[in-house]
């Protein structure tokens, strides 16, 4: 079976890690997989929004293989077969993959079933909405091997929860249980593990029913102004908003709403 399962429905495009007997462990090929399954999401004018979820009852992702992964980066070992080979032929794979410095103002929702370790939980700071289950466990342990959360954790966390938590999280690399990370604002939702698909899908549903050129200048205003002056935040929020305002999705809105009908939204 694939390492990265793919289905498009609705609008919708579904990513699941396939590694069930490894807790979704990241292969070279999944790396694979999912760089180009992130450009083709990325490319494709029907899609709207992406779930990301792994495959089980066990497991989101207990990151990177230890065995196959971290020893073909490190060059510890060789080239094994061709996975292997694109991983390093073409490094921008593995980056895209982790959603690391790649563009992609199309919104990515997490349904979190389980353990999201490691590199787990580092492609789960790359996704803008988190939905978990209650048994799901959380942490960035690279540290504890020896290595550092490269993967984007190290850059992402502290953006995302107090300064001081971030630092607990890298430093101790304890695992934290799905309680605690909501508390301290890294997931959105907590459910029952059977509705995290439920819940994820309604969700995933009412973005894909809003305007996708709203939503898509909403994200990219958000990335883009993260960290800025105000006054610099607004100029990239007027520059978004004004290549939505003159489409037509901007005024099939309005007109919608004043009909008392639902908006048939085209993406231009």
């Amino acid at each position: 079976m694939p390492h990265l399962l793919t289905e498009k429905k609705d609008g919708v495009f579904w990513l699941t890690m396939n590694r069930p007997e490894k807790r979704n462990a990241l292969s070279p090929e999944m790396m694979v997989r999912l760089g180009l399954a992130w450009r083709e999401y990325r490319d494709d004018p029907d899609l709207r929004v992406a779930v990301l979820t792994g495959a089980g009852d066990k497991a989101f992702c207990s990151g990177a293989d230890l065995g196959r992964l971290i020893p073909l980066v490190t060059r510890a070992r060789k080239a094994e077969d061709e996975w292997d080979e694109q991983i390093l032929s073409d490094f921008s794979l593995f980056q895209d993959g982790l959603l690391r410095g790649f563009e992609l103002y199309k919104p990515v929702i997490s349904a979190v079933n389980g353990y999201a370790l490691a590199g787990g939980t580092e492609i789960m700071l790359a996704t803008d909405l988190r939905i978990v289950a209650s048994h799901s466990t959380f942490g960035l342990t690279e540290v504890k091997r020896g290595i550092i959360p490269g993967g984007g954790g190290v850059s992402r966390l502290p953006r995302q929860i107090p300064y001081c938590k971030a630092m607990e999280v890298l430093l101790l690399a304890d695992h934290i249980d799905a309680q605690e990370a909501h508390r301290i604002g890294l997931v959105n939702k907590i459910v029952a593990p059977e509705e995290v698909i439920p819940a994820a899908q309604e969700w995933a549903t009412k973005i894909a029913e809003n305007g996708p050129l709203a939503v898509a200048a909403v994200k990219e205003a958000v990335q883009r102004s993260n960290g800025l002056p105000l006054t610099e935040a607004f100029q990239i929020e007027t520059e978004c908003g004004g290549k939505v305002f003159g489409t037509e999705d901007a005024m099939e809105g309005p007109r919608a709403f004043m009909e008392k009908r639902k908006p048939v939204f085209k993406g231009r």
